[in-house]
C-alpha cells in the first residue's frame, strides 16, 4: 500500500448508513471488507434492527479522499449490502462556520438594555474620549486578536484566495479561544496589495489589542509586518514566520540535550527561503548558532548570488553560510549537523541524511507531506521531526501562538522582541523535564495546557523587562 494510504487520518473519516440482512456474519463481512481495503473502523452505533434487517451506521478512517470513495465503491459491491447514506465528517464540522460571536451579559430587563445600549453607554463612551487608555477596560479591546490573511499562502493550498482561506483561520480563531482563552477573529482580505493590505489593518486596529498576520506569501508578508509595526501601537505577530521559528528553536534545544551537542558548534542547513525560512534563520542566529546555511530552489544562498533573489533573501545572505557553500540541497548538507526543512515534498533522500554528520537532526516540516517520509530515513537520522499529527515530534505553531497573544494582552504590549521569541522558545522546551525526554518526546503535545501558560508569562516577563508593556501590575481605573 503507498505512502498516502498507510497514515489513516481523522480529516478524512466519513460516517456511512449501511443496511443488511440481520444474518450471522454479516458484519464479520462488512468489518473485513474495509479492513481489506485499508480503511479503519472508528466506531458502529445501531440506527434500528427487526427480525430480518439491521441498519448501521459505520465510522471509517481513511487516508485521503480517493481511498474513501474506494472503501464506499467496495461497499456497494458487498452482496446484501445497500449503502443508504453517507457524509463526510470533516464537512459536517464545518457546516455553518465553527465560530460564533456570544454575549457576556444577558438583557432580560429595560435596566439591562438601558446600561448596555442607550443611554447608559453614552457614558462609557465619554468616558473612554476623556481617558483613551481605558479602551482597554471597558471594551472587547482588551481580549482580542484580529486574524488577518490576504489568502495567499495557505498552508499546503497556496494562494486560494480570502473566501477560501476562512475555514482555516476559523479554526485558528478557535485554538486561540481554547488554548489562550484569547477571542480572535478571522479578518480575510480581498487584496493582495502590501499598501492596501497595511491601511486596511490600520484602519480596524482600534478594536483589537493585537494583530496576527496569517498565510500571507512572501516577501509581501515582511513588508506587510514591518510598516504595520511601524505604524501601530499593538503588538504585530506573524505567525508563519515567528511561530514556527519559536516552535523549532524549542525542538532543537531538546533535541541538542539528546545528542549532547552545544547550540554554537552545529552546522545547519534549512531549505525553505520564503516566511518561515528566513524566519528560523533569523532566530536560530539570535539563540547562538553560528554555522546556518539556507538555501532555496536554487541551492545555497550565499553573499554575491544574483540569481532568483530579493532584498529579504540578500540580507540573510550577509549573516549566514560563512564557509561559502554553493551548490544544490544535497551537497550543502554533507556534514551538516541539522537538516531543517520549511519547503517542499521529496526534497532530501536517505542518502543525503547518510553524508550528514554523527547524529543527525531533521526536522522536515513541509506539510501535508515533508520533505523526507520519517520511514525512510529511521535508524539513519538519531532525532526526527515533522510538521505532522500522526508521526512523533510534530513542531506545530499552536505551541506558540496562543500563550505568545495571551503574554502580549495581559501585558498590553505595543511590540514584539526578539527576546520574548526567546523567552518563548525556552518556555516550551522546558515543559518537557530533562528526565522525560526521548528521541521521540522533544515537543511537548499540543494539548499540553502548561505551554501556553508557560509561554505567557514568558513573554508578560520579558515585556516588562523591555519596557514595552503599556500595563502596570495591578493597575485600572475604578468606577462607581
Amino acid at each position: 500500500m503507498s505512502e498516502a494510504t498507510t497514515h489513516l487520518s481523522p480529516s478524512y473519516s466519513f460516517t456511512v448508513r449501511l443496511e443488511y440482512a440481520n444474518e450471522p456474519g454479516m458484519l464479520g463481512k462488512i468489518a473485513s471488507r474495509i479492513g481489506e481495503i485499508g480503511g479503519s473502523i472508528g466506531a458502529v452505533d445501531i440506527v434500528r434492527m427487526t427480525s430480518n434487517v439491521i441498519t448501521r451506521d459505520f465510522t471509517i478512517y481513511a487516508a485521503n479522499v480517493d481511498h474513501a470513495h474506494t472503501i464506499l465503491k467496495s461497499l456497494r459491491e458487498l452482496p446484501g449490502v445497500k449503502v443508504v447514506k453517507h457524509s463526510d465528517r470533516t464537512f459536517l464540522l464545518h457546516l455553518g462556520g465553527k465560530i460564533s460571536i456570544q454575549t457576556k451579559i444577558p438583557l432580560r430587563t429595560r435596566d439591562d438594555l438601558s446600561m448596555a445600549y442607550t443611554p447608559g453607554v453614552a457614558r462609557v463612551c465619554e468616558a473612554i474620549v476623556a481617558h483613551p487608555e481605558d479602551v482597554y477596560n471597558l471594551t472587547i479591546k482588551r481580549n482580542t486578536v484580529a486574524i488577518v490573511t490576504d489568502g495567499s499562502a495557505v498552508l499546503g493550498l497556496g494562494n486560494i484566495g480570502a473566501e477560501a482561506s476562512l475555514p482555516v483561520m476559523e479554526g485558528k480563531a478557535m485554538l486561540f479561544k481554547e488554548l489562550g482563552n484569547v477571542d480572535a477573529f478571522p479578518i480575510a482580505l480581498k487584496t493582495q496589495d502590501p499598501d492596501e493590505i497595511v491601511r486596511t489593518v490600520e484602519n480596524i486596529a482600534p478594536v483589537f489589542g493585537g494583530v496576527n498576520l496569517e498565510d500571507i506569501a512572501a516577501p509581501r508578508c515582511f513588508e506587510v509586518e514591518e510598516k504595520l509595526a511601524q505604524r501601530l501601537d499593538i503588538p504585530v505577530f506573524h505567525d508563519d514566520q515567528h511561530g514556527t521559528a519559536v516552535v523549532t528553536l524549542a525542538a532543537l534545544q531538546n533535541a541538542l540535550r539528546i545528542v549532547n551537542k552545544p547550540i554554537e558548534s552545529l552546522k545547519v542547513v534549512v531549505s525553505g527561503a520564503g516566511a518561515a525560512g528566513i524566519a528560523v534563520t533569523r532566530l536560530l542566529l539570535r539563540a547562538g548558532v553560528r554555522d546556518i546555511v539556507l538555501c532555496d530552489r536554487a541551492g545555497a544562498i550565499y553573499r554575491g548570488r544574483q540569481e532568483h533573489m530579493n532584498p529579504y533573501k540578500q540580507a540573510i545572505a550577509e549573516m549566514t553560510n560563512p564557509r561559502h557553500l554553493r551548490g544544490p540541497l544535497g551537497e550543502v548538507l554533507e556534514g551538516a549537523d541539522v537538516f531543517i526543512g520549511v519547503s517542499a515534498p521529496n526534497m532530501l533522500s536517505a542518502d543525503d541524511v547518510r553524508k550528514m554528520a554523527k547524529d543527525p537532526i531533521v526536522f522536515a516540516m513541509a506539510n501535508p507531506i515533508p520533505e523526507v517520509m520519517p520511514e525512510e530515513i529511521a535508524g539513519i537520522a538519531r532525532i526526527i521531526a515533522t510538521g505532522r499529527s500522526d508521526y512523533p515530534n510534530q513542531i506545530n505553531n499552536v505551541l506558540c501562538f496562543p500563550g505568545f497573544f495571551r503574554g502580549l494582552l495581559d501585558s498590553r504590549a505595543k511590540q514584539v522582541t526578539e527576546e520574548m521569541k526567546l523567552a518563548a522558545a525556552k518556555a516550551i522546551a522546558g515543559v518537557i523535564k530533562p528526565s522525560e525526554l526521548h528521541e521521540d518526546y522533544i515537543v511537548p503535545s499540543v494539548f499540553d495546557r502548561r505551554v501556553a501558560e508557560a509561554v505567557a508569562r514568558a513573554v508578560e516577563r520579558e515585556a516588562y523587562r523591555a519596557g514595552v508593556a503599556q500595563r502596570r501590575k495591578g493597575s485600572g481605573r475604578r468606577y462607581g
